[in-house]
């Protein structure tokens, strides 16, 4: 984990505890999508040999993130984000009015808006459930449960197995799930999984991954058509979706992005993927241990990477941290600051920030 930390340099500056939101970037991946854009300065870029090897190269990254989820090539596409992800699902399926969405209370916006659009648009009603209670409330007109695989907002870890026994549909929003914790789509037994590549991936901002249920695909019209979601594009009207999960796709990402994003799971696999999974989950879990330790409340959480503590001026700490080299965030409209805690950062980093916010607590 020390050459996995050497890979930094924003490490050399400040404690950076906030992967949740975006990742630290390795220099590796500067390098790659510099590479990327002085070709495409130098050289052009508007070859057909270029563009194959530009669909070479995402063909590539989706064979990687299908890896990480624990699926197949076919079954992956790239998106633009998490969110993207959640509204290609939504667009795609056919929902109509009447259709109950079922969410949890603990569901980021990036989800929460895409479910309102399916409401407002589509018909469909929406209900939420705490999420905890989450799998015992699917009803008989549940169509779709579209909930978090671990909590933004706390680092809990939703039970997916009774989502998946209960006949609806399961969108699971992975944002703070790839990367971060080991995932297998079959064993979660979803039908969707929309993750990011920017937050515990180290990828660029405007990268995305999304698994598709490949029993579902084929009956899916493309939510953003184009070129990229065409097997050919001779006879575009017919149209000639792709076979597989790429009709779900968003669009081409941008070569840079690509090189972005395949240095910087270069980095992470060189340190092994497991290995980073489990370096940063039990530093997470000391973590809580600290806060516990000195009296600060800690939100219900998993095994994860996310610790949110209670502390008085959640937003006004975030920045008393800034101020001291310390990278979090705040939970708007909720008591805690939280903490995304990655491989990359040491006990010591994780020792200041517990006594800043023990600091606090007695000065409140």
């Amino acid at each position: 984990m020390e050459e996995l930390r050497a890979q930094f340099p924003v490490l050399d500056r400040v404690a950076y505890l906030n992967a949740g939101t975006n990742g630290p970037v390795p220099a590796r991946a500067f390098e790659a999508a510099e590479r990327s854009l002085r070709e495409q300065l130098e050289q052009g870029r508007s070859s057909k040999p270029w563009f194959e090897h530009q669909i070479e190269r995402i063909d590539e990254l989706r064979e990687r993130a299908a890896r990480l989820l624990g699926a197949t090539t076919a079954d992956v596409a790239l998106t633009g984000s998490t969110t993207d992800g959640i509204n290609a699902v939504l667009h795609a399926l056919d929902i109509k009015p009447g259709d109950e969405i079922l969410t949890s209370d603990e569901e980021h916006p990036g989800v929460l808006g895409p479910i309102a659009t399916a409401r407002d648009t589509r018909g469909a009603t929406v209900r939420v459930a705490p999420f905890a209670d989450l799998p015992d409330e699917v009803g008989e007109f549940t169509r779709l449960v579209v909930t978090s695989h671990v909590s933004w907002a706390t680092g809990r870890v939703m039970d997916c197995e009774p989502l998946a026994a209960s006949g609806a549909l399961v969108v699971l929003d992975g944002a703070q799930g790839l990367g971060a914790v080991p995932v297998d789509v079959g064993a979660l037994g979803c039908d969707f999984y929309a993750a990011s590549g920017q937050k515990w991936l180290c990828g660029p901002g405007g990268m995305g991954y999304l698994y598709a249920n490949p029993e579902l695909v084929p009956e899916l019209p493309a939510p953003w058509s184009g070129y990229h979601a065409m097997e050919w594009s001779e006879e575009a009207l017919v149209p000639a979706l792709q076979p597989d999960a790429r009709r779900l796709a968003t669009g081409f990402p941008v070569p840079h992005h690509v090189e972005w994003s395949h240095a910087s799971l270069d980095v992470l696999e060189e340190a092994g993927i497991d290995a980073v999974h489990t370096a940063a989950i039990e530093a997470a879990e000391r973590f809580a241990a600290m806060l516990r330790d000195r009296g600060i409340p800690v939100a219900d959480r998993g095994a994860t990477t996310l610790v949110s503590f209670e502390v008085p001026d959640p937003e006004g700490f975030s920045q008393k941290a800034s101020d001291q080299g310390i990278v979090i965030r705040f939970l708007p409209s909720r008591p805690w600051a939280r903490a995304s805690v990655g491989a990359w950062n040491t006990d010591e980093e994780l020792q200041r920030l517990a006594e800043l916010a023990a600091a606090a607590a007695g000065a409140a």
